[in-house]
Order: C-alpha cells, then structure tokens, then sequence
C-alpha cells in the first residue's frame, strides 16, 4: 500500500521523499519497528516518537509522519507532516486494516458511569436477537470466543482497527464499545462513523494532570461523540445533556424519567428475591412493554434504558429485549452471586468514595436488615482516597470489614490504618482483617438474614497486586471454595 492511499482522508505535507512509496507495516511503537514500515511519531505521556526518529529510520523504516519539525540525516526517507499525529494515526489505521467499521456497525457509549454495564446489556439483546456482536471496554476486548484483557477503556486507534478487522474476519456484523473521554480528547476513535452514540451521565471525574485539565474540558471531549456517529441518545435527565449536544451532527433521540422523553421510565419498582435483588418498571414512548432488571436501583433503570434504546435502532423486538434484560448480568458490575436465600451478596469496582456513596446509598433504598460493605484500598495510591472511602463506608454500612486490595508496594496494614482514621469520622462500626479471603469467608459465615453484603473494590479483576507481581484471586472462585466447606 501507498503512502497517498494511506493519508487520502487528510490534509498532509510531504517533506521529503514521495508519496508514492510503498508501506509495508503500520508502527507506533519504536521497539516494533520493521524493514520498509510507516513510522507515526506520537507524543505521549512519557515518551515522543519525534526524539528516535534515527534510531527507526536505522532500524528500516522507510517512511515518518510527524507533527513538528525533525532533523533527519537520512535523505531518502519519505517525510510526511501533519497537524496532528495522532489524529492521522486513526485514519492511517483505518486504511491500513482496509476501513472495517464500514463494515461493522459501531456503538459507542461516554459517560462517567454505566458504559461498561450497558456495553454488556447492548452484547447480550443483540446476541439473543440473532447478531454477532464484538465488544470493547474497561474489562476486555471480545471478539467471537477470544477475551482479550484491556489496558484502556478506548484503545489507541491502530489497536482498535486492529480488533475491528478481527471481528470483521471473525463474522461480527456489530460492535459495541466504550468510548473515553481521553479516547475522544487522543483521537482514537477517529477514522470512522459510529453508527450510535450514546451518552449515559455527565460528573466530576478524570480531572488531574494526565488526564483533563477542568470539568469544561471532560465535557467538551465527551460532546465529541455527537459530532461522530450518525444516531444519538442522550439522557435527558442528566444536567449538562443540552451542552453535550453542542455542535452535534446526528439524529437524536432521547431516554430519561422525563415525561418528553422518546424511552421514558415509569412506575419503577425495587424487587427482593431469594439472594438477589433488582428493578421492574415501564417503559412508555417510542416502546411500550415492562421490563425486569435484575441489577439494583435508579442507575441500573438509566442503564437497561440505553440499551433498550440502542437495540431499537435494530430492530430487536420487545419479547427478545425483555427476555434478555432479565437473564443479563455484568462481571463485576453490582454481580450478584448467589451464597443463600436468606441474604444477598454481590461484587462491584466501586473503588473510590464516589462510585462507594452511590452503590451503598442504593442499596440501603432495598431497607436491608444489614448493608455490610467489605473493601479495601489499592496502595501506592492517593491517601485521601483511603480517608474517603473509610468515612462513607462508616457513615452507609450498618457494618465495615477493612481489607486488603491490590496493597502494591505499601503494606497492608499501613493501608487499613489510613482507612481507618476516614471511619473514625463517624460512628460506624468495623472489623479489620488484613487477608482478602479470610475476611470474605467472614463476611460469609456472619451473614443474617435480610443483610446485603458488598465485596467491593476489585470487581472484575481477578488478581491480587503484591510488590510488583499480580497473583491470581477470583472472588467468584474464593466464594465457591467458602461453600463448599460450609
């Protein structure tokens, strides 16, 4: 393939060189430099592809996109400039992978909580409804049978066509993904039209150094979605959707507990069951059927409505939705598992203050004998996190097991302390017991009747992070091996 083929979908400068060379490899990464590649210099975090441009011209690469200026010794290099190299990178993907997501049909999903349960929810209707869905998020890639860990939530561009040509190949006809506010901030998902977008909720997060300088920003990145994708949904209920509708270039429909909205939510209801604990209600506007979730409060009502609304756009009838919405569940993501028909237990990533406040706040909606939250606190992390998440636990739990997380290269003991000195705070009561499994078979082994019981922090991780080295720990399998001695 040619350099100009390659770059038809943007402005480009050719330095030096022409056009008109042949490339045989697509690279970002200096270490994976191969003979007669297309080198793209990428600025990052930590490292800028610009300073080893000799070292990958000498290395074979034949051809280099830059953003600024480079000395390069090596005359017979093809130069391509660009205003942005990151940005090209997503359309050079594209081409490279031979444009897949014309193929597909993608659904993108921003928001600051509920993609990784709608992503989820989307897969399983659309799986149920007869389509091949590949699917990419916080937790993983999946295309067909092949589970791939994530490292972002939007992967750089060139991994993401890379996984859209292999769900292409595989037989997917659809593709469901996260879409990051610093996915869209680094032009990753660039390239391509998505099909839908969708915007679950808009709150403080993902503000700092390395990520968004200010909230306007985080907002601003998330709007970009609905400058992208050919069909919207927006909740309405959300403050800031007017503004994240700014400059969009898509149809829009809209879901929400507001009475104008196309999916509107109506008479909600918590349900209990033995072990497991849910909502029902009605859906009223461009739908009309009733709907069981079996996935806890308000937000598990926002989340069951964007996938509802997302599954409209392909036809999925109202019998394969509710059928499905039913028997769904997320690894991870408030996943029950069932201990016992006399209290109810789940797991969840909540792992900080915010993500903990809402899930217990929830959860005390469902009047609980006892709400019982079991967490602990990653190390080599920002103790204020620590001091925050040990007064909310104090403040909602009616009891607190302080534990071990991922302890890094702090000990654990050190961790619990900072936690503990954020309960202090309140009058919450606690015990502490510094093994993960050990205090998970006492959450277990004290549980009464009508109490939930929250594992919280690790979710879908299924490893325990100890000086440097990541041990395998599976909540899921460390409740089976408690069971089964009982």
């Amino acid at each position: 393939m040619k350099v100009a083929e390659l770059c038809s979908k943007f402005p480009y400068e050719v330095v030096n060189g022409s056009d008109q060379t042949e490339v045989t490899e697509v690279v970002y990464d200096s270490r994976k430099v191969t003979e007669g590649c297309l080198f793209i210099c990428i600025t990052g975090a930590k490292a800028d592809g610009h300073d080893f441009v000799e070292e990958v011209i000498a290395k074979g690469a034949k051809t280099i996109v830059i953003e600024r200026d480079c000395f390069i010794t090596n005359k017979e290099t093809t130069v391509i400039k660009v205003e942005n190299t990151r940005y090209a990178m997503a359309f050079i993907s594209a081409a490279y992978f031979g444009h897949p997501a014309d193929t597909l049909k993608v659904i993108g999903i921003t928001g600051t909580k509920g993609k990784t349960t709608t992503t989820y929810l989307v897969k399983n209707i659309l799986e149920q409804a007869g389509h091949k869905v590949g699917l990419v998020g916080t937790i993983e890639a999946i295309i067909g049978e092949t589970h791939i860990p994530a490292k972002n939530t939007t992967p750089e561009s060139y991994v993401l066509q890379q996984y859209f040509r292999q769900m292409v190949d595989a037989g997917c006809d659809i593709c469901v993904m996260e879409v990051s506010s610093q996915g869209l901030m680094l032009h990753r998902s660039q390239g391509f039209t998505f099909e839908v977008g969708i915007f679950t909720n808009l709150s403080e997060d993902h503000i700092g150094p390395d990520e968004h300088k200010d909230f306007e920003e985080y907002l601003h990145c998330k709007s970009l979605l609905f400058r992208q994708c050919k069909h919207g949904i927006v909740n309405m209920d959300d403050a800031h959707y007017e503004r994240i509708l700014l400059g969009h270039t898509c149809d829009v429909r809209t879901i929400g507990f507001d009475g104008s909205a196309d999916y509107q939510a109506n008479q909600v209801q918590l349900i209990t069951g033995k072990g497991y604990l849910g909502v029902a209600f009605d859906v009223t506007g461009r739908k009309n059927l009733s709907v069981e979730f079996h996935s806890p409060g308000r937000f598990s009502v926002y989340n069951a409505l964007s996938a509802i609304a997302i599954c409209d756009y392909f036809g999925v009838s109202d019998e394969q939705i509710v059928t499905a919405l039913k028997s769904a569940s997320v690894k991870g993501r408030i996943e029950l598992v069932k201990v016992s028909d006399e209290f109810t237990l789940m797991i969840d990533y909540a792992h900080n203050a915010m993500a903990l406040e809402s899930l217990l706040e929830t959860l005390k909606e469902y009047d609980p004998k006892r709400l019982v939250c079991l967490f602990g606190c990653g190390g080599n992390r920002s103790k204020l996190r620590r001091y925050e998440m040990g007064e909310v636990s104090g403040r909602l739990a009616d009891f607190t097991i302080i534990t071990s997380d991922n302890p890094r290269f702090e000990k654990p003991e050190d961790i619990i302390a900072d936690i503990k000195t954020g309960i202090a705070k309140t009058d919450g009561k606690y015990i502490e017991i510094v093994d993960r499994r050990e205090a998970i078979s006492y959450a277990i082994r004290h549980g009464q009747p009508g109490d939930i019981i929250v594992l919280a922090g690790k979710g879908h991780e299924d490893y325990q992070e100890i000086e440097g080295k990541k041990y395998p720990m599976d909540e899921r399998d460390i409740i089976a091996d408690i069971l089964k001695t009982m």
